[in-house]
C-alpha cells in the first residue's frame, strides 16, 4: 500500500516491545490494545499483527494490489475512492483503490489492519515505531510505501467486535503506591475526590492532565528508579502524568499510584477537555 494523506501523525503499531526495559527501550505499541486486536480480528491476522494507528486526522492510502482492511477505534467515516465503506467491518479494496479514514467524529486514535499485516522489518521484536527512543519505523509520510504480509488462506467469518465508546468522562482506578507517602493523606484524598482533564499536551507517552495541584509532603527528588505503564507521576507543576505506551523506563518524580493495566486503553480516546475522575483502590 502507498501512502497518499498521512494524517497528523500515524504509526506502525503492534503489541509492542517486551522484555527490554532494562535496556532503556519502552513498550511503544498501539495505546488501544483492544481496538487493534478488534481490526486484526476482522481482516483474520493473529494478535500479534502490525497495523497502522491514526491521529485525529485519518490517513489515505492507494492499495498496489486487491487488499481486505478494516478500521476501528476513533469512530471516523471510511471511503473507497469516495465511496462510503464499512467502519468495525472487512472492506475489500480492489487494487489501485484508494481507502481514506477521515477525521475523527470521536475519539483520538483509529487503527487499520490489513489482512497479513503491515510487514515492516521488526526492531528488537516488534515492528512499532517507537517515539520516545526513535526505534521502529518513522512515522507515515505522503508516498511512502508498507508492505503487507501474505493473508492467512483460513479466514473465519468475522462476527462484529463490540468496542466501548469513546470516553465522555475518562474514570481511571488508581492502586497507591510505591511513593504515596510523599504525599499527605489530604492530598491522595484531594486527588480522588476533585475533577481533572485531559490537557492538550498529552501525547504517547503520557496522558497529562489539569486540576487541582497534588501537593508533596516532603521536598527534593528521588533518585531514577523504573517505571512502569499506569504509572501516576507528580512532576513539579503538581499535575498528575498517567503514563501510557511511549513512557519512558525510568523517572525522579513520586509515583503516588498506578492505573491497572486494563485502564489505559481508554486514554487513548479521551480528547483534550474530557474529564478524569480517578477512583483509589483500597487495600483490604
Amino acid at each position: 500500500m502507498q501512502v497518499v494523506r498521512p494524517g497528523p501523525l500515524t504509526t506502525v503499531r503492534g503489541l509492542g516491545r517486551r522484555g527490554v526495559a532494562h535496556l532503556g527501550v519502552p513498550r511503544a505499541g498501539a495505546l488501544d490494545g483492544p481496538a487493534l486486536g478488534a481490526a486484526n480480528r476482522l481482516v483474520g491476522n493473529g494478535p500479534a499483527a502490525a497495523g497502522l494507528e491514526t491521529t485525529l486526522g485519518g490517513v489515505a492510502l492507494r492499495a498496489l494490489g486487491p487488499v481486505l482492511i478494516a478500521v476501528t477505534g476513533a469512530p471516523a467515516p471510511v471511503t473507497v475512492d469516495g465511496r462510503t465503506a464499512a467502519w468495525g467491518a472487512p472492506v475489500a479494496v480492489p487494487a489501485g483503490a484508494v481507502v481514506a479514514v477521515d477525521a475523527a467524529t470521536a475519539g483520538v486514535r483509529g487503527y487499520l489492519a490489513v489482512a497479513g499485516g503491515i510487514a515492516v522489518p521488526p526492531v528488537l521484536g516488534s515492528r512499532s515505531a517507537d517515539l520516545l527512543s526513535g526505534l521502529g519505523p518513522a512515522p507515515l509520510t505522503a508516498g511512502d510505501r508498507l508492505p503487507v504480509g501474505t493473508p492467512s488462506p483460513y479466514r473465519d467469518r468475522a462476527d462484529p467486535v463490540p468496542l466501548p465508546a469513546p470516553p465522555a468522562e475518562l474514570v481511571l482506578r488508581l492502586r497507591l503506591g510505591p511513593r504515596a507517602d510523599w504525599f499527605a493523606p489530604s492530598a491522595v484524598d484531594r486527588l480522588a475526590r476533585d475533577g481533572y482533564r485531559v490537557s492538550a499536551t498529552s501525547n504517547r507517552i503520557g496522558l497529562r492532565t489539569e486540576g487541582p495541584a497534588v501537593d508533596r509532603a516532603p521536598e527534593g527528588e528521588l533518585p531514577s528508579e523504573g517505571m512502569v505503564l499506569g504509572a501516576v507521576q507528580i512532576p513539579p507543576d503538581r499535575q498528575p502524568v498517567v503514563f501510557l505506551a511511549d513512557h519512558p523506563t525510568t523517572g525522579c518524580y513520586p509515583v503516588i499510584g498506578v492505573v491497572p493495566a486494563a485502564d489505559p486503553a481508554a486514554a487513548a480516546q479521551a480528547q483534550p477537555g474530557t474529564p478524569v475522575r480517578f477512583v483509589l483502590l483500597r487495600k483490604r
